[in-house]
């Protein structure tokens, strides 16, 4: 199906001006160059559009941009027929009206020109300066004899790079895409079908965070007409049928600016449309759809003040339907858009949608950060910077671009990249977490503490051991709502490593890639061995499956043995069991595991039966010269509190622990049984000496009524 035949915005969508006739410009394009002093004819649309939004816009750039344009392009045809230069006066004229500055237009009228024709960057920087030069290379393709099938991922790569240092880039992108989509009819249908899955997958997501609505709707439903044949023509009959005299919707907004006006608030009602794919969604989650299903009500308003007394007066004067009740304005979404939602009851029982929000809002809502200008000109209010900074500091560089940059540095791999691109523009929702030093972090919506720990700490996050979520301990596996507060714990021991485990609860692509880079060059360590795990199994790091860590402190795999543990083979690496974590003066034995290694129990761990009962012959092990003393990195030790429930229980035992001068490693508390709390911690005690000491001072806390080294049972396998 052609999408530029479908023209599925047509029937309901209220457009400021009419579809521009490509044709004609073409026709007025090839009357070749025009005087110095006159505007081009071929760009006056443009220039109307433009006027409409800066009306004290200097168009004389944009004439000298169109000149280059149509020299430049002059003899190239589109594959529908039209002069090329018809393309980018087009993008140009969907920059305009959606209220660009003079630069982005520039650009857009020049985005081409790099990339099809003899001009080169530095042609365009000396006639039109840095900032239109940055913005034409952003949009400028890579070629594919260079890059081969990786030339459409790294040529989006090096978009989003451009885009983090300046949104316009992706602005230009966003409407020159748009321009392909209606114009896509000419294109074979499975060109046409693998276009419109990237503009989807990649495009639609992109302009859904930059806040472009009017560039996302308008996409969507061209990718709808030409992915979903038959759907469309459905929803399209659909819209047919329902637009008629006798639309609910009119009766209800007369209703609403009669209250209005009655109340005394100047505000403008309009019915707002829903385009093909919002009335599709409705559809599939209503079933049968309601004469009040094809669009909403839009109140505009002039102050932010005025929104909550619209709301104040529909929710009096109409019923209104609570669940439906939204607040970005005092919460706004993470692409810049901000509305109060609402519903009401109208007459006869038709429930209507209403959106409020001033007309500044809802200029930034249609064009999200289109709207908001050049980010990067000078403030004449604002005092002068005193020094130069390397970075441009942008106001419209929102968390989920941030983390994208960061993370799209270790997909090296194009194929990581597209897939990985694509798995993070999916998710479209994004929460904000507050640390506790104050700073906040941006996750998407479903984000663990793994996630939070990666984006606080990068790869340092490798040691994470736990976290507490608004003051309580929680796992790593939890996961994160919107303004909660989080500290992440992290292990002393900087040669650990995470867990597999923790690939089942991230859903950022840096915490992801970092995990998986980790485990790829560690994979003796990713897998624990059988004879040393605890019956906990191999669960997440943090979690009471691995709260005891299965190896203690000696992790040194290529050195020597662990100062102070003797055993029968003196060049064997040795490895203190995490199921019953030995100190001096435990007695010991140990067991030849995978690699040669011994692993070094205590003698009462259930594990040394197990092990003899499966024929593994015991290792005499000892601590070295009697002294019961291990290295200058202490011991490491884990012990099992028992304890009533009561407030501040936790803070007591960790300023027991500290008191005693040991360390916390991990901790994990199970959830109360019967008023009772389990606690077990994997400590560090700088000599084994201290740990009776340490026993007793956490026995002396209130509520806690017993203090164990920890039994795990054996393993069966």
């Amino acid at each position: 199906m052609s999408a530029e035949a479908a023209d599925p915005g047509a029937p309901l969508r209220r457009r400021s001006r009419p579809r521009i006739d490509l044709r004609r410009l073409g026709r007025v394009a090839l009357r070749g160059p025009v005087s110095r002093d006159r505007l081009p004819d071929a760009i006056s649309h443009v220039a109307e559009a433009h006027r409409a939004h800066h009306p004290d816009a200097d168009l004389t750039i944009l004439r000298r941009a169109y000149v280059l344009a149509e020299s430049s392009h002059r003899g190239q045809m589109r594959k529908s027929g039209e002069p090329y230069i018809t393309h980018p006066l087009a993008v140009t004229l969907i920059l305009a009206e959606l209220g660009a500055e003079t630069t982005t237009l520039t650009a857009s009228l020049l985005h081409d020109t790099v990339e099809d024709t003899e001009v080169t960057l530095d042609q365009v920087k000396e006639q039109f300066g840095d900032e239109v030069c940055y913005l034409v290379d952003g949009v400028t393709k890579l070629e594919k004899v260079d890059y081969g099938a990786a030339a459409e991922p790294e040529t989006f790569r090096k978009m989003l790079v451009a885009t983090g240092n300046d949104v316009r880039v992706m602005s230009i992108k966003l409407a020159d895409r748009l321009h392909n989509m209606r114009t896509l009819g000419v294109m074979r249908p499975e060109k046409q079908a693998r276009i419109a899955k990237v503009t989807r997958d990649v495009l639609i997501p992109l302009a859904e965070r930059l806040g472009v609505q009017a560039l996302k709707t308008e996409l969507e439903d061209l990718v709808f007409a030409i992915l979903h044949p038959e759907e469309y023509e459905e929803t399209r009959a659909l819209i047919a049928a329902a637009t008629g005299p006798d639309d609910p919707l009119e009766t209800i907004a007369d209703n609403v600016t009669h209250t209005l006006r009655d109340a005394g608030i100047s505000a403008e009602v309009l019915i707002r449309p829903r385009h093909f794919v919002s009335v599709h969604r409705v559809r599939r989650k209503r079933g049968e759809l309601r004469g009040t299903d094809f669009g909403r009500l839009l109140v505009l308003v002039g102050e932010d003040a005025d929104c909550y007394a619209v709301l104040g007066e529909l929710h009096t004067c109409f019923t209104p339907v609570i669940s439906e009740f939204k607040d970005f304005i005092a919460a706004p979404k993470f692409n810049l858009y901000q509305s109060l939602h609402t519903a009401v009851v109208g007459p006869e029982g038709a429930v209507a949608e209403v959106l409020i929000r001033t007309h500044r809002m809802h200029k930034v809502a249609e064009a999200g950060v289109v709207a908001l200008g050049n980010p990067y000109a000078q403030d004449p209010a604002a005092p002068p910077q005193t020094e130069p900074s390397d970075e441009r500091a942008d106001p419209t560089r929102p968390g989920w671009l941030s983390r994208l940059l960061d993370w799209q540095e270790s997909a090296t791999d194009p194929d990581t990249f597209w897939t990985t691109l694509r798995d993070d523009l999916a998710q479209d929702r994004e929460i904000t977490v507050f640390r506790t030093d104050g700073g906040t972090l941006g996750l998407p919506a479903g984000a663990s503490c793994v996630d939070a720990a990666y984006a606080q700490y990068g790869d340092l996050a490798h040691t994470a051991i736990g976290a507490r979520v608004n003051g309580r301990l929680a796992t790593l596996s939890t996961v994160l709502s919107d303004g909660d507060t989080v500290q992440l714990l992290l292990a002393q021991d900087t040669a650990s490593g995470p867990s597999p485990d923790w690939l089942d609860h991230v859903r950022t692509p840096a915490a992801r890639i970092a995990i998986t880079g980790w485990l790829t060059d560690h994979p003796d360590e990713a897998k624990p061995d059988p004879e040393t795990a605890d019956a906990t199994g191999p669960g997440t790091r943090g979690e009471p499956a691995a709260a005891t860590e299965r190896e203690a402190p000696a992790r040194n795999r290529s050195g020597p043995r662990p100062t102070g543990v003797v055993v029968d083979d003196p060049n064997a690496q040795v490895r203190l069991a995490g199921c019953c974590t030995p100190v001096p003066p435990d007695e010991l034995t140990g067991f030849v595991v995978r690699g040669g290694a011994v692993t070094v129990h205590r003698r009462e761990c259930p594990a040394v039966a197990a092990m003899q009962e499966i024929g593994r012959a015991p290792v005499a092990a000892s601590w070295a010269d009697g002294e019961g003393r291990e290295s200058d990195a202490g011991c490491r030790v884990t012990l099992v509190a028992e304890s009533f429930g009561r407030p501040r229980l936790l803070a007591d035992l960790t300023e027991a622990i500290a008191t005693a001068d040991a360390a916390i490693v991990s901790a994990t508390v199970e959830p109360p049984s019967e008023q009772r709390v389990r606690h077990t911690y994997t400590l560090r005690l700088p000599d084994a000496a201290g740990l009776p000491g340490l026993m007793r001072a956490m026995r002396d806390v209130a509520g806690v009524y017993d203090v164990s080294r920890a039994q795990h049972p054996a393993p069966t396998g």
